[in-house]
């Protein structure tokens, strides 16, 4: 087996092996020769080359949140770095271990104009948990520390002094690594370790010439402050309205002996969205179908007393807006993590994970006679009936479209969803509740769907649906350049010319100004994208060939297939406001 000549890359590498690190996304350069040889070379790791960084990064984040265990990146000096900073910033939000591991140059080659060098420490200052800023080994040191080292009065004092600095060195490198790697395990999100590096940059040796030491992660026991949860289950008790809303989280988190309880609790009311992962035939999906028609009595009557929330960020403007102006007596959050004060009411950060803090509740709660849940039951199956009246008598556009993709979509599948308009028109629909369903949510934007659902695709034996706007995935087109996509990857392109959300919301539409610089019209289609990085190319523009290109989509093939979905730009934003008007 080779391994780099150089101990820095060798302390590194066996620091991530011996954490379990497994899957490592490099993308090529010079300067991080080094690892890419380590990581390369040995057979714990499984690689991938991805050439652009920010599809990189993107990639390891989707491997990361299926497996949901730090995946790292590994990328040369210079601004390679800095295109990491989207994919970093979406894992800060959403609770992802991402860890980026940068080559460096040496510090006396910074801010002299060299070449590919910026200033890489502390780079991702504001959306990081950690950053371990390693030292060179003695070379670079000695050169720094200049007055620091007393004056020698022989060689063999000399040699003695910078043998105990290279040793000082190699300790405080390793306690980095280690802190580093830990915190992204602890608190499950980004960390950075910049790793600076002198030429020779390829000699290989035969044998490892260092042996760090891996610092144990310390588990988190579980448990609740006693005097909160005695709170918490006595203003439980007393209280007739009690909302649970639930965002972004990852399947199968939740025992359904406790989901069955909160479902038949006449005080309870659960709101779910598609990214919640977690279904009851009591519980509220389509929070917007729900929310949206409602007037100023009915806001009044869904005011909760108490608000419970858990999972990651909430999708709806309107649960939003709605618990803003109608706020609740007590709010409480239970994550491990952090807590977002949404509703601008935030008095109970509860530090467990959901399940405990279920398991400690409920047996010591009653179930309380309210008309809370059968009042919004009522409003549900209305809204229902509305819901697929209006859906049998539209014209084929984005909201019928939708329509017939979630019903093909093969059961026990994965799920993944661009931005934008996509993740809330799926909002609007009872999902397939085999579904696993993800979406980048932490930044919400559109710049890496498609290589994080690759990414996702990659490191499972599951079936992945990426259903993406135009803009989104047009954005992301250099995520299909790789060579490890599975051939029952899918793509689903729901191509309306341009941002066509920009037309649901207010604003002068149909202008110059608009068309430009709000909506970017254009004529683009994936057709290219497709023969160029090899896969299967179908198209619908109505609803017959839609469904029988849905049923070729989903066919068996011996290559990734992509359905671009043409729908009429002029006519979505209409469809779907009449919609909400509709289902009063």
């Amino acid at each position: 087996m080779k391994y780099p000549k150089i101990p820095l890359a060798q302390t590194v590498i066996q620091l991530c092996k011996a954490k379990g690190i497994k899957h490592v996304v490099i993308s090529p350069g010079s300067r991080n020769a080094p690892l890419t040889i380590g990581f390369s070379n040995n057979d714990f790791f499984k690689c991938y080359s991805i050439v652009d960084e920010r599809c990189a990064a993107f990639f390891a984040m989707g491997i990361a949140q299926q497996l949901q265990e730090p995946t790292a990146v590994v990328c040369t000096s210079g601004s390679a770095l800095l295109n990491y900073y989207p994919a970093v910033a979406e894992a800060y939000y959403s609770d992802i271990p991402l860890v980026v591991i940068s080559a460096d140059r040496p510090k006396h080659l910074i801010g002299v104009g060299d070449g590919q060098t910026i200033n890489q420490p502390n780079v991702f200052e504001n959306h990081i948990l950690y950053s371990a800023n390693l030292k060179l080994d003695l070379k670079e040191d000695e050169n720094q520390v200049g007055e620091e080292l007393p004056i020698f009065k022989n060689l063999e004092n000399k040699l003695e002094t910078l043998l105990g600095l290279k040793q000082s060195i190699q300790e405080f490198n390793e306690l980095e690594i280690n802190k580093a790697i830990n915190i992204a395990f602890q608190k499950s999100g980004p960390i950075h370790i910049n790793v600076p590096f002198d030429e020779p940059l390829y000699d290989c040796v035969e044998a490892l010439t260092v042996d760090p030491e891996m610092v144990p992660i310390k588990e988190k026991p579980l448990e609740i402050n006693e005097s909160i949860l005695n709170d918490c289950i006595e203003d439980w008790n007393a209280a007739k309205r009690k909302m649970i809303l639930v965002g972004v989280k990852q399947p199968n988190q939740i025992e359904q002996q406790w989901l069955d309880v909160l479902a038949n609790d006449d005080s309870v009311v659960v709101f779910t969205e598609t990214t919640s992962n977690i279904h009851h035939e009591n519980f509220f999906p389509s929070i917007d179908k729900i929310i949206a028609p409602l007037d100023e009595a009915g806001c009044k009557n869904l005011q909760p007393d108490i608000i419970l929330t858990f999972g990651g960020l909430i999708v709806s403007k309107k649960i939003k807006a709605f618990l803003r102006n109608q706020k609740p007596k007590h709010h409480w959050h239970v994550d491990t993590i952090k807590a977002n004060d949404t509703f601008f009411s935030l008095n109970k950060f509860i530090e467990t994970p959901p399940n405990y803090f279920f398991s400690k509740l409920l047996p010591q709660t009653k179930s309380i006679s309210s008309d809370y849940r059968p009042c919004w039951e009522a409003v549900k199956i209305e809204r229902r009936s509305k819901h697929t009246e209006y859906l049998n008598n539209i014209e084929f556009t984005d909201l019928k479209a939708f329509q017939s993709i979630l019903k093909a979509i093969p059961n026990y599948t994965i799920l993944q969803l661009g931005n934008s308009s996509t993740v809330r028109y799926v909002q609007l629909f009872n999902i397939n509740k085999t579904l696993e369903v993800y979406c980048n949510r932490g930044t919400s934007g559109i710049d890496g769907s498609t290589s994080t659902a690759i990414g996702c695709a990659v490191a499972t034996e599951k079936q992945t649906t990426l259903i993406s706007g135009d803009l989104s995935f047009l954005y992301d087109s250099n995520g299909l350049w790789n060579d490890h996509i599975p051939e029952s990857f899918r793509i689903i392109v729901i191509n309306n010319q341009g941002g066509g959300i920009f037309r649901i919301l207010p604003g002068h539409k149909n202008t110059e100004n608009f068309n430009t610089y709000f909506e970017t019209n254009h004529n683009l289609t994936a057709e290219h994208l497709c023969r160029m990085y090899g896969l299967e190319y179908l198209t619908a523009s109505n609803e017959l060939e839609l469904k029988n290109n849905l049923q070729s989509l989903y066919s068996e093939g011996a290559q990734p297939k992509l359905l671009e979905v043409f729908t009429p730009k002029n006519l979505n934003d209409e469809v779907l406001l009449k919609y909400f008007r509709f289902i009063k």
